[in-house]
């Protein structure tokens, strides 16, 4: 069966269950068992299949208004899925903020976009209490955090009082103003945008920070033939601010029904082991002065599970785990000053762990 979609062109896809090797079949074995005694098809089995189409369906939809970054999308969608954070890095002009806008209306969902300045207060971001003269009490004024999906851009460029406005509100889905909670509404997700060549007059996220991000997705320049694609469209007279032609192919409905299943795929212990071998390889990695914390390995087999139910799967292989190794765990690692010096990245250690470590069989 071909995968619904996927990973980056940089991430090799995890494979099929044909050649996924002994752990595959152990995990094929004991979840066909788990479903012999029941109806193959059940009612959540058809809604999860019919979630996981319309799930795959968004790639196309969201193509018809940002060309090239089906990757990018795919990792927008396995967030959601695990009611994860996104972090995007790219240079300026490669299509965030209208990949997310676009997400959210093929998805139905509300968007709100905050530009994150020097001067943003936190109650800019969470609201505030509004005096109001006619009732003479306090009334609470939402801010744009309220809604599905908020686009947080350039979150570095706000100062970090600003930055942690959005630490209750990623992790406890909830904001508190004098004291009083507010529920944020569900689904819930913060895709905030960084530029990776622009340091002057930034605030760089803590690392306490970056951990509440389930993944950070690096937004590629498109490719020749897809820049060709996009100019193609624009000389058709394509505008970036009409969404009109994006139809919504899934909603709030279909992500629970695709969570609901993501928490029945399988997770042979072996492949548990490995993710626990590669997060503690990082620890004692020479070139990290900070390996991935224990968040991280949990964070690696929630995207993990996600991608191998995308993938038509109800079990986790050692591929799936290493195809989303990168985007779950670069912005969990910190390299030495030394070998930033070399030329070191966070991606080429990853890479090499990811070639020591031995994979189960």
């Amino acid at each position: 069966m071909n995968n619904p979609v996927e990973l980056a062109k940089d991430d090799e896809p995890p494979k099929g269950a044909d050649d996924a090797g002994p752990v595959a079949e152990r995990a094929a074995s004991a979840s066909g068992a788990a479903g012999a005694a029941g109806a193959v098809d059940t009612p959540g089995a058809s809604d999860a299949a019919g979630a996981r189409a319309a799930l795959a369906a968004l790639r196309a939809e969201v193509g018809k208004t940002v060309v090239g970054q089906d990757s990018v999308v795919t990792g927008l969608v396995i967030a959601l899925l695990c009611r994860g954070h996104v972090l995007l890095e790219g240079v300026p002009g490669t299509a965030k903020t209208l990949m997310i806008r676009t997400l959210s209306q093929a998805l139905d969902l509300d968007f709100k976009r905050v530009q994150f300045t020097p001067d943003l207060m936190p109650g800019d971001v969470t609201g505030s209490l509004i005096y109001d003269n006619r009732t003479a009490e306090f009334e609470f004024r939402e801010g744009p955090v309220f809604t599905n999906l908020l686009l947080a851009d350039e979150i570095n460029r706000t100062p970090p009082k600003t930055q942690a406005s959005l630490l209750e509100a990623m992790e406890e889905r909830q904001v508190s103003v004098e004291g009083s909670p507010r529920m944020l509404p569900d689904p819930f997700m913060v895709c905030a945008t960084q530029n990776p060549i622009e340091y002057e007059g930034t605030y760089p996220l803590p690392e306490a920070q970056l951990d509440r991000f389930l993944l950070k997705l690096t937004v590629p320049v498109p490719s020749r033939d897809d820049e060709i694609a996009m100019l193609q469209r624009h000389a058709a007279g394509f505008d970036p601010r009409d969404l009109s032609q994006v139809v919504a192919v899934a909603g709030a409905a279909e992500l629970a029904a695709g969570r609901a299943a993501v928490r029945t795929v399988h997770l042979d212990p072996k492949v548990a082991a490995y993710v626990v071998d590669l997060c503690r390889a990082t620890r004692q990695s020479p070139s990290l002065q900070l390996g991935v914390s224990p968040r991280g390995a949990t964070a690696l087999l929630a995207t993990s599970r996600a991608w191998a139910w995308l993938s038509g799967r109800d079990y986790v292989t050692p591929d799936d785990v290493k195809a989303l190794a990168r985007p779950t765990l670069r912005h969990r690692v910190q390299l030495r000053p030394e070998a930033e010096l070399e030329g070191a990245t966070a991606d080429g250690v990853l890479e090499g762990i990811l070639a020591h470590v031995p994979a189960p069989r």
